[in-house]
């Protein structure tokens, strides 16, 4: 690489804006002078937030102990979460206001008020310690998206014990591994959920889990789908016979700042799941400033983020966040286009939600559908958008806008992971014009910036790098659960003194982030670094595309060429003309170089649980090599289905 070329190559350029309508910068939670007030002093700007935010049970006596890679955040202060998030709301006369409003796939509904939500929670807790449970103790999770599963976490917070989730997608290897390596003394978890009108069978999942995990003594058991499952005696135990006649009284036990309030266990797709760990006083303050200000919360607002509490942005922007700014929230149990591709629109429409967050997975998933299911619903009840878990394409982005927001609502397209607990790359909706594809400016207080491959930062409108954090937040990982060798290794020693979030990022002209996506998804085409978030930004620019993925293979001549994988909106019929059509698009758009070598189109991608693609199979199948761990899939058999039609598509036209 010759020493002007930049790290990633930064082709494709985005350069329509949307600028902040008058009205909703009159109203506002964001101001300009919180970046100036942050950047002045981010300690006190931290401090001042937290003060306002949550109720300490006993104040801090230092803001931050800084010993690198190691953060203490409001050293010496007291709280808990549980009384942060219910009980205070109650207190200050908010009982009645709605805390969740619930939809199961079948069509059930549940609404919880706050008083609701503290009653079940109080019940829960006072469940968990007639089992034993006591303060430290790790109690693991393994839930459908039903309300029980946000009590029981309450309820571990309630009395101290730090939760373990799992999402309720996995397999009982990923629960066994995780509740091992928590050392958890119990589990929550269900007789089963609802996805795709199907039956999951989560209690057969955690019998084989339990059954290898020897620290668990006491599985409680939610009854959702009435099926008939198997019951251990003296070791399993149902949830209404245990929580149901328990008191609704039930003292909050007051914590350290520091102390854990839970695990989250990385996937683990390509190595050992590393158990993030997130601690209470930091965490909570920078949830809950980060959800005021990002989404505008006000206090009629119907939020919803459709994401799973199973993974980190349920988690914060579900529960916690939510929950401890006294926000009305939305749960639904089951898959987004059951039984029809409006679902998500009808329940917008029926609850009222004016600001919903959602992955770009399911925003391009939905744009494949076309047009005519939003309409069919009143969805003017929206006033704010949001996407989360990976760089969203500028078409996808400006579908949303449209379609969905009636090009009337601001877009945050966030960034920010599980290690990191909160968001961290934003717009400020009100202030901040709008580009779509960029998560635009780092929060007021991160510092963020993007370097080169010796930790040299990389200057505006250059080219790629990757993205550091230069300063602590009060929501980062405290490390990663008895492995501290790991965590310093895999997020520190890359670029001494900064945190390596393992993305490809660059910065344009005026300061704007581009995510890029992660840096092994970094395409090497005639010795160009090419991110793959670009080419699929191209692809997706056509119309007749409504997602693509792209992966790099080996050749001989280029070192790598691209294979593109193309899901065509439902309208299209795909045809030998349109994918020379479509490589020719993306060298009009990016360059010649950029030109993918193949185009193969595909009913879907493989994807995890979450909605992520899984690209390192796409690789295999490009490279035509065994097929790697295929556990975590949301649907296994289609990694067969492209790999056939992979075959036929290169004999077709690799020139």
């Amino acid at each position: 690489m010759s020493p002007n070329q930049p790290e990633i190559e930064a082709l494709f350029s985005e350069v329509r804006e949307v600028t902040p309508a008058p009205a909703f910068t009159a109203q506002a939670n964001a101001t300009p002078e919180l970046y100036e007030r942050a950047e002045r002093d981010p300690e006190a700007f931290w401090a001042a937030e937290a003060k306002q935010r949550i109720s300490w049970s006993r104040p801090w006596d230092s803001v931050l102990e800084w010993e690198l890679p190691y953060a203490k955040w409001f050293v010496g202060g007291q709280l808990n979460v549980a009384y942060n998030c219910v009980d205070r709301h109650v207190e200050q006369g908010l009982g009645a206001k709605v805390a969740y409003y619930w939809e199961g796939e079948p069509g059930d509904t549940r609404t919880l008020t706050y008083a609701d939500l503290q009653r079940e929670v109080n019940k829960a807790a006072n469940a968990l310690k007639a089992l034993g449970v006591g303060i430290g103790d790790r109690v693991g999770i393994y839930m459908p998206m039903i309300p029980e599963l946000p009590i029981a976490m309450l309820a571990c917070a309630k009395i101290g014990a730090p939760h373990v989730v799992v999402f309720g997608g996995f397999s009982s290897d990923a629960l066994e591994g995780r509740m091992i390596d928590a050392e958890a003394v119990a589990l929550i978890t269900a007789d089963g959920g609802w996805r795709n009108g199907k039956v999951l069978d989560l209690k057969a999942a955690a019998d084989v889990a339990v059954g290898n995990a020897p620290t668990i003594k006491n599985v409680l058991v939610v009854r959702r789908t009435g099926h008939d499952v198997p019951m251990t005696e003296g070791r399993d135990h149902w949830w209404h016979d245990v929580v149901d006649g328990q008191s609704a009284e039930c003292d909050p036990v007051p914590v350290d700042s520091e102390h854990l309030l839970y695990l989250l266990h990385t996937s683990g797709t390509t190595a050992k799941p590393k158990g993030i760990m997130h601690t209470t006083g930091g965490y909570l303050a920078g949830v809950s400033t980060t959800h005021h200000y990002i989404f505008d919360i006000k206090p009629d607002d119907v939020y919803w983020c459709a994401a799973d509490i199973g993974w980190v942005t349920g988690h914060s922007y579900i529960v916690y966040g939510p929950l401890a700014n006294g926000t009305t929230g939305v749960l639904y149990e089951g898959a987004p286009q059951f039984p029809e591709p409006d679902r998500w629109w009808s329940i917008v429409e029926k609850y009222k939600v004016s600001i919903l967050y959602c992955a770009p997975t399911a925003i391009r998933a939905f744009m494949k559908q076309g047009d005519d299911w939003p309409a069919k619903h009143d969805l003017s009840s929206l006033r704010l958008l949001g996407t989360v878990g990976e760089p969203i394409n500028p078409e996808a982005w400006l579908w949303y806008r449209r379609a969905i927001g009636g090009s009337r609502c601001p877009v945050v397209d966030t960034w920010w992971q599980t290690e990191t607990g909160m968001i961290l790359i934003t717009p400020l909706p009100g202030i901040t014009t709008l580009r779509p594809g960029s998560a635009t400016r780092p929060f007021p207080g991160i510092g963020a910036k993007v370097v080169d491959a010796d930790g040299t930062e990389v200057a505006n409108g250059s080219g790629g790098g990757y993205l550091v954090l230069t300063r602590p937040w009060p929501a980062m990982l405290r490390g990663i659960y008895k492995d501290p060798e790991r965590y310093l290794s895999t997020y520190w020693r890359r670029f001494p003194g900064m945190y390596f979030a393992g993305d490809g990022c660059k910065v344009d002209d005026d300061g704007y982030f581009w995510l890029l996506g992660r840096v092994d998804d970094v395409m090497k085409i005639a010795g160009h670094r090419i991110s793959t978030i670009e080419v699929e930004s191209a692809l997706v620019d056509h119309p007749a595309v409504a997602e693509a993925a792209v992966v790099g293979r080996s050749d001989p001549v280029t070192g790598e060429a691209i294979s593109a994988f193309v899901i065509l909106k439902s309208h299209i019929t795909p045809s030998d003309e349109l994918a020379l059509e479509l490589r020719e698009h993306v060298a009009k758009k990016i360059g010649a170089i950029a030109r993918p070598k193949m185009v193969m189109f595909t009913p879907e991608l493989p994807k995890t649980r979450s909605g992520k693609i899984m690209r390192r199979l796409l690789r295999d199948i490009a490279e035509h090599r065994t097929l790697g761990d295929v556990t975590t899939l949301a649907d296994s058999g289609i990694v067969e289905t492209i790999r056939v039609k992979a075959q036929s598509s290169e004999a077709d036209q690799l020139v």
